[in-house]
């Protein structure tokens, strides 16, 4: 729609191919080695994008940025997004990516069948796991180093959760021992759906696809963009909330989300329409196009005046309550972190190994990425 909106108002035509979330990063890999990049590309995670922006694919945005771009986002977007100098992913620094939307990580639920009292939730993990039914909790396992960070910040603060990624801090510490004790906790508690945490290339659909379209799943961690996801796939399902991640009761901080950028766009440096891309990317940062996604998708917006003024849907007001307290973490995990985590937190839903095993084989990790 907003594709057809910008060639009646410039005359370009922009010509939008989906090639949907499974295997997305293999297939624009796929197209690197071809060399047929499109001009403008989804941006995902940091860790996934890294490869493409060290090999030139993407245009670095900080001249744009500088000369009034910036204006159109919060600061912490433009923390979250720019990668600092010295960063463990080698990229150079800069910005090389605009988003529209802002994400926070948190539960979605359907209140009778999970067992939980939408308008009295639980306050603690503690009380989460006693509330629970039996098996209906649900996460991807590639979800799960976010899952993961969002509850280290009941022990640790931003900027110690920032050195641990760059690898000046360890990942053996108490703090990391409780957090990832969550793990063991859901899996004690019975509520982990099918004893597993679905794993493979699409894994979070099928969690989503669980949750919105079967229904037979009672709560999934997931970022505050499966509301969008909800609506394209299951515009008539509406039987849900959605909850920050209740707080430790042994923490030491108030519980923050991490702070995270949804949907984006990366201009192709290498492109034939450098020009054209980047001025319809900038085009659709702008407060009238943002608003489009929010009322459209559900999104939390990146500009600051549709944020003092946003009217979220009640399926979504619990994830963007987050909003004025996420965490400013502007390191991210290496890819070989990324994995031992993913595959460290199979384990232990598993029984195969246990918190201090796991956690070896995550700083291993990290000293190879180093």
């Amino acid at each position: 729609m907003l594709a057809e909106q910008y060639e009646e108002e410039t005359g370009v035509v922009v010509t939008v191919d989906t090639p949907g979330p499974a295997d997305y990063v293999a297939k624009l890999q796929a197209a690197a080695q071809a060399n047929d990049m499109p001009d403008v590309y989804t941006a995902v995670g940091a860790t996934d994008m890294a490869p493409f922006y060290k090999a030139g694919w993407a245009l670095r945005l900080d001249d744009e940025l500088a000369d009034g771009w910036s204006d159109n986002f919060t600061p912490a977007v433009l923390e979250l997004t720019a990668f600092p100098e010295g960063n463990p992913l080698e990229v150079p620094a800069g910005s090389y990516a605009a988003y529209w939307e802002l994400a926070t990580f948190g539960l979605l639920v359907q209140p009778e069948t999970a067992g939980i009292d939408a308008a009295n939730p639980p306050t603690t993990i503690d009380e989460m796991i006693d509330e629970f039914n039996d098996g209906t909790f649900s996460v991807a396992a590639s979800l799960t180093p976010s899952l993961l960070q969002s509850y280290a910040s009941n022990y640790m603060t931003d900027e110690e959760i920032n050195a641990t990624f760059t690898g000046d801090a360890p990942w053996t510490t108490d703090a990391w021992e409780n957090t990832f004790q969550l793990l063991v906790d859901l899996t004690e508690g019975g509520v982990i759906a099918n004893d597993a945490l679905p794993g493979g290339s699409d894994d979070n659909p099928t969690v989503e696809k669980s949750f919105f379209n079967i229904q037979d799943t009672g709560a999934i961690f997931d970022g505050s963009w499966a509301v969008a996801v909800a609506k394209t796939t299951a515009p008539d399902f509406t039987d849900y909330v959605s909850m920050v991640l209740p707080a430790a009761s042994d923490g030491d901080y108030e519980p923050r989300s991490p702070g995270v950028t949804g949907r984006g766009a990366a201009v192709n440096a290498k492109g034939d329409h450098v020009d054209e891309a980047l001025a319809f990317v900038k085009w659709l940062t702008e407060p009238e196009q943002q608003k489009v996604f929010v009322d459209e998708a559900g999104m939390i917006p990146t500009n600051p005046e549709l944020l003092d003024s946003l009217a979220v849907p009640d399926q979504i007001a619990g994830m963007a309550s987050a909003i004025g307290d996420i965490q400013i973490v502007p390191v991210q995990l290496t890819a070989d972190v990324n994995d031992a985590i993913i595959r460290g937190s199979q384990s232990i839903v598993l029984g195969e190994k246990t918190v201090e095993q796991v956690l070896e084989e995550v700083q291993t990790a990290q000293d190879q990425s180093s």
